[in-house]
């Protein structure tokens, strides 16, 4: 939202997981076989998902690029790297940060994003190819599990892109359906294929958690989906997943925060840290989770943490310093620490590969943090930034509503 988002071989079930696992498995009444496809567990395929999940998109794109090229005419490794290419373009637009999408807000205003042509249409060949090389072969077997599933994942990846850069919501929703009812199929034709729950899990909650009026606007009023029912489909995938647990994770976490659950979600993500713990994007969604639970300083301390392990040489494969700071400040601004919040903010905007969204966001928090600091000059300053910057969006809308009337706190 994503952070908005969505593998490979049981790749957090190592020594003592595979004892948890079979406990769960059978205090559950869970089969403690799981099916997917043969290709999960190629070695090549292991070691791009490494790389992914350690946010190392390039070293991730050339191993599925590799493995693409060995296997021709076979949707899942073309959306393999679809995965990985969607995701590349999503983190260098700073749309990973689930701060985005904690509410409601990214779906109703305008927002700036900064679409590279060449990239979208690069993602837009690799799904439409997989979605071909699925449908032969479900042409000629209506059963083929492994095509079901890919196509199933190809939509949900575009439909993924389409949302979050193209801001698309009717087109993205019905690529939705079509992703959600092949994982369906899937389902019917072998429940142990889990992996397929996570589409169908997120589809759940999505739809039962969109409000009516949204619904209205994009044409989906008479659509139904269950939040509990969704949960429900993600945690199982999360504990039993072979391809997908780690998205499966990632979505739960996300969820329990639009709840408030933040306790919870704390504990996911310390769970994914703790198998990833030089993925940038975790690290700070513990520190997101820390401010939003009320804890503003042992949020800020993670912040700065965080910023400090980025100046390491390696420790991370590309920190997007422009979301630490941009967090910091909030956590910050919650501790009416306007001043420290003000320069967090311009800090943010004024990073090197800062993605317009989060530019504009930054500007315009600076701007009522020096507001409410009595700096009208600084202030103003920042709003103009943030007009200039994007223009047509929500937050310039705002930043124009504060040039004539001080922002005074709500």
């Amino acid at each position: 939202m994503g952070e908005l988002g969505l593998k490979c071989v049981l790749r957090w079930i190592r020594g003592w997981g595979w004892g948890i696992v079979l406990l769960a498995a059978a205090s559950q009444g869970w089969a403690s076989e799981v099916h997917s496809s043969p290709l999960s567990h190629d070695s090549l395929v292991r070691e791009a998902y490494e790389h992914f999940y350690n946010l190392d998109y390039p070293g991730a794109v050339e191993r599925f690029e590799r493995f693409h090229a060995a296997h021709p005419g076979d949707p899942l490794p073309t959306a393999f790297l679809l995965e990985a290419v969607v995701f590349q373009e999503l983190y260098r637009q700073d749309l990973l940060d689930t701060t985005f999408y904690a509410n409601d807000g990214f779906l109703t205003g305008r927002h700036a994003t900064e679409e590279d042509p060449r990239t979208r249409d690069r993602i837009f060949a690799l799904a439409d190819e997989a979605i071909r090389e699925a449908d032969w072969r479900i042409g000629r077997n209506p059963n083929d599990i492994d095509a079901l599933y890919a196509r199933g994942w190809a939509r949900s990846l575009k439909c993924t892109y389409l949302a979050m850069v193209e801001r698309g919501f009717g087109a993205g929703f019905r690529l939705a359906m079509k992703a959600k009812d092949d994982d369906v199929h899937v389902l019917q034709l072998d429940p142990d294929y889990v992996d397929a729950k996570l589409v169908v899990g997120v589809y759940e909650y999505v739809v039962g958690a969109l409000p009516w009026p949204f619904k209205v606007l994009i044409g989906f009023a008479g659509i139904t989906g269950s939040k509990s029912r969704g949960l429900e489909m993600l945690n199982d995938d999360a504990n039993r997943g072979v391809m997908t647990n780690v998205e499966a994770h990632t979505v739960i976490a996300l969820f329990l925060r639009r709840e408030a659950r933040y306790t919870e979600a704390i504990q996911v993500v310390r769970g994914l840290k703790g198998q990833y713990p030089h993925d940038y994007l975790f690290c700070l969604e513990e520190a997101n989770l820390r401010k939003d639970a009320g804890e503003g300083m042992v949020a800020v301390t993670a912040y700065r943490e965080l910023i400090a392990h980025s100046a390491r040489p390696g420790y991370f494969a590309e920190a997007r310093l422009e979301l630490a700071y941009f967090g910091l400040g909030d956590a910050q601004r919650g501790q009416r620490h306007y001043d420290e919040a003000a320069r967090a903010y311009e800090q943010a905007a004024l990073s090197k590969n800062v993605g317009p969204e989060l530019k504009i966001r930054s500007l315009l928090a600076a701007g009522e943090c020096h507001d409410m600091n009595g700096e009208r000059q600084l202030a103003v300053s920042d709003y103009q930034m943030a007009i200039d910057a994007g223009p047509n969006t929500s937050r310039a809308d705002t930043a124009r509503k504060h040039l004539h009337n001080p922002y005074r706190g709500t």
